[in-house]
């Protein structure tokens, strides 16, 4: 066995494949707080475990050792395999490309803190970092993907950096924030790729691949400039799964997952924030000008509905009233809004996401659908 130390889970899933190991292992709260901690697993080709073998894993490990295993075998250290997985990162890169940028980095105390900067200064940027040493104990707490607020904050008030990049713990999804601090999510970061790839003719039938989560300002302005747009359920695992089916070679997910065929099967943060700083320096543009010529997001709002009952979170559409509700809410909205309810697959949530043309209708039909989940599946 070997122990690559302290590095981003996509590098652990890159290695298994280019180094022919036999599987993967990552312990992870991937963007959740340290309490979540798990482990995420990897076959030999370095893809995720189909979700039946994840379960009969998770049943084996729960339930007592087989007779005659007492453990054993031995591990090695491998700290030097993470400088392979950065010349991975780096090959895809046009070196000296465009203008040096200056970019501010949030590490989110997480495993972007091994090899972020390096990669960053290699391709020739000016690098700051926020939260840049490893610290388990306040992991994705307060800061990085799922907070851009620090982020936000620093860029503004550096009056000289190009972009600010957030990482979440273990480095699979980053965020971005333009020059002005306003947010750049996924779909956007989607839409750019795509839109450089398809120039360049790398973009098979002009096709992405989105999750139901995708803007449906970007779902428009995609197919009206021509592309092709395949829907996959959450997760980077689905996204890929319609990606091999489709020949698609890019896919991603509003909360920062981007797949890249080129480069893997998995979700990769560092990837994906090199391959948007390059586009950046390249374009002759800020990030804040391309966003603006991209698409205008239709107001989207996604609520968190705690449900500790995790049998009512699996049976939810089996709530009536709910259901009701939700038809409701899809009648009022009408063609130019939708409504995506979900349970969460890492915690003890009921995601409601409603959209919109009007923001008015986006909050109030947030709150009613929302309160509505709490009072039927979580009652007093």
């Amino acid at each position: 066995m070997w122990d690559l130390g302290l590095c981003p889970t996509p590098a652990v899933a890159w290695l298994t494949r280019r180094q022919q190991a036999a599987g993967g292992l990552m312990i992870s709260a991937s963007h959740n707080p340290p309490a979540d901690n798990g482990i995420k697993v990897f076959a030999r080709d370095g893809c995720k475990l189909p979700l039946r073998q994840q379960k009969d894993l998770e049943q084996r490990l729960q339930g007592p050792a087989p007779l005659g295993c007492h453990g054993g075998g031995s591990s090695s250290q491998r700290h030097d395999l993470l400088k392979v997985y950065e010349q991975g990162l780096l090959q895809q890169l046009e070196p000296g490309q465009g203008r040096r940028l200056r970019v501010i980095l949030d590490l989110c105390w997480g495993a972007a803190t091994s090899c972020a900067v390096s990669l960053f200064q290699q391709f020739g940027a000016a690098v700051t970092t926020l939260h840049g040493q490893p610290d388990g104990h306040r992991i994705n707490v307060g800061c990085g993907s799922t907070n851009l607020g620090p982020l936000q904050q620093a860029v503004v008030e550096d009056q000289g950096a190009d972009l600010g990049i957030a990482f979440d713990g273990d480095a699979d999804r980053c965020l971005a924030v333009d020059s002005r601090g306003r947010p750049v999510n996924g779909d956007h970061i989607l839409y750019l790729w795509g839109g450089a790839l398809d120039a360049r003719g790398g973009l098979p039938h002009r096709c992405l691949v989105i999750t139901q989560m995708a803007n449906l300002g970007f779902r428009r302005a995609w197919t009206e400039r021509g592309g092709m747009l395949e829907e996959a359920p959450v997760g980077d695992r689905h996204v890929y799964a319609a990606m091999e089916r489709t020949g698609a070679a890019l896919g991603g997910e509003q909360s920062g997952h981007m797949l890249w065929n080129q480069h893997h099967s998995i979700g990769d943060g560092l990837m994906t924030a090199l391959q948007l700083t390059q586009l950046i320096a390249g374009s002759g543009h800020s990030l804040a000008a391309l966003v603006e010529e991209s698409f205008s997001s239709y107001p989207q709002k996604l609520t968190n509905v705690r449900i500790t009952d995790s049998q009512a979170r699996k049976t939810w559409r089996c709530n009536s009233r709910l259901q009701e509700g939700i038809a409701a809410a899809e009648a009022a909205l009408g063609r130019d809004g939708r409504v995506l309810v979900r349970a969460s697959g890492t915690e003890p949530l009921l995601r409601v996401m409603v959209e919109a043309r009007e923001a008015t209708m986006v909050e109030d039909w947030s709150h009613r659908l929302a309160t509505l989940a709490a009072a039927e599946l979580q009652p007093s």
